[in-house]
């Protein structure tokens, strides 16, 4: 099931990021802080009234010049269009109205989605006067915010998700949805084109939902298929610095609607920081993934070259060990088939379900081999695990402190789950509970 996306536009310094890193810092987000995936976070996993959504901060650079801050707005806007469900439009409630507020609007009021206006530094009674300029933007209501101070937090967020479809459901769950993603230039339409050229498709692309991605059916093996593919969303940017920016960002509409993400990574480069960022959606997303290591065949190799790499993916991508890799050529047509196999096997470990008693005995098992953490004297004791969920696997865990479950003893429990029942290429989530703490 894919979760609405939701992206803040606005110009720079008017405090995107500050609402952005709030939201997800506060109870109502659910974010993994992933150590080594992103320096600067755009997007987030975030939840309100009990919705599930996808949080963009579409800022950035804020260069010089006003007319490089205009054409900036406007493919801000561009991105937001072409991904979200619901669009935030961020104002400066201390700098009033400005062209770019009127013309990105303008663009906004065309889209058909929902716009939600909000007036932020309106951070005193006094200044709350300052937001009735903005009605002239036709973008209904402004609502005054102060993103420093987390006024208006509950309007805004109230707002969103009542704008969210009633019933979020996929009519095609038991078709295997596979996104093929990574930074320009690494190789990801060819490897699309090979992938459908191979299996025959006699297929009109048709379009995906409101993001604007292309998805294309077909069939391997008499098995069916939906390749999820970003070159809809064809706009590229014309700031050098953005384009890591919203290579992420388009990433993410794609990640959100695929159930086995393809993270095709430049050979000759090696993992990149943007590869790392890119990966980092879809772990934190809770997708299978699969490294597809492209132009394998411009690779000068020795006894042990691919060994060597498959390190350096470890090493890069500590965060998504779990991950399989596939060394490929599209240009020599060599291991494509492979892709789809492991797709196929990723996908069945999404949805694999561990039996109480076992999951139980191993965790006893991992106690007495490895003793839970102390503090102050208290002991972490792990009364009962159960399955609670799959797609990804998600484990809940009654426990009598939730302090004493350290980030080091959490992840042994997870290597403990693998080694015994596998769940190659993807993630496992972890809920824990106090005795008698009821489920929220």
């Amino acid at each position: 099931m894919s979760k609405p996306i939701v992206a803040v536009v606005g110009r720079p310094n008017v405090g995107k990021s500050t609402f952005f890193n709030k939201v997800v810092g506060r109870r109502v987000s659910i974010v993994e802080d992933t150590p080594g995936v992103t320096r600067d976070r755009i997007y987030a996993e975030a939840e309100w009234r009990n919705r599930h959504f996808a949080l963009i901060d579409t800022g950035g650079i804020e260069p010089s010049s006003k007319d490089v801050i205009l054409a900036q707005m406007r493919e801000q806007a561009q991105i937001a269009m072409d991904t979200a469900d619901v669009i935030l439009f961020m104002v400066d409630g201390k700098d009033g109205l400005t062209t770019a507020d009127h013309e990105v609007a303008n663009m906004l009021m065309r889209t058909g989605k929902k716009v939600v206006l909000i007036v932020n530094k309106i951070d005193s009674p006094k200044s709350k006067n300052d937001i009735y300029d903005f009605y002239e933007l036709g973008l209904g209501e402004p609502i005054p915010i102060s993103a420093v101070n987390m006024l208006n937090f509950g309007d805004v967020l109230d707002e969103v998700v009542e704008a969210f479809p009633d019933n979020e459901s996929d009519d095609d769950d038991d078709i295997t949805k596979i996104a093929v993603i990574g930074k320009p230039n690494v190789g990801k339409s060819s490897l699309i084109n090979e992938i459908l050229g191979e299996n025959r498709v006699i297929v009109s692309p048709i379009a995906g939902t409101t993001r604007d991605s292309i998805d294309t059916p077909f069939t391997m093996d008499g098995k069916e298929y939906i390749l999820i593919d970003t070159a809809g969303i064809r706009r590229k940017s014309k700031v050098n610095e953005d384009i890591e920016r919203y290579s992420v960002i388009r990433a993410v509409a794609a990640i959100e609607r695929c159930d086995v993400a393809l993270l095709v990574i430049d050979a000759k480069e090696g993992i990149t920081e943007q590869d790392k960022k890119i990966a980092g959606v879809a772990h934190e997303a809770g997708k299978g993934i699969i490294v597809v290591v492209n132009k394998w065949d411009l690779i000068e190799k020795e006894t042990n070259t691919m060994n060597e790499f498959r390190k350096e993916i470890e090493r890069e991508l500590t965060f998504m060990s779990y991950a399989p890799s596939v060394f490929i050529s599209v240009k020599e047509h060599q291991r494509i088939k492979r892709v789809i196999e492991l797709a196929d096997y990723v996908s069945e470990k999404r949805a694999l379900r561990v039996p109480t008693g076992q999951l139980n005995s191993l965790i006893a098992d991992a106690t007495m081999m490895k003793q839970p953490p102390s503090d102050k004297g208290k002991r972490l004791k792990i009364y009962y695990a159960t399955q609670v969920g799959v797609k990804p696997p998600l484990f809940s865990f009654q426990i009598n402190k939730r302090e004493l479950m350290h980030f080091s003893y959490a992840r042994y429990l997870e290597n403990r789950i693998r080694e015994s029942f596998g769940f190659e290429g993807t993630s496992i989530k972890f809920v824990f509970r106090e005795k008698n703490e009821k489920d929220q």
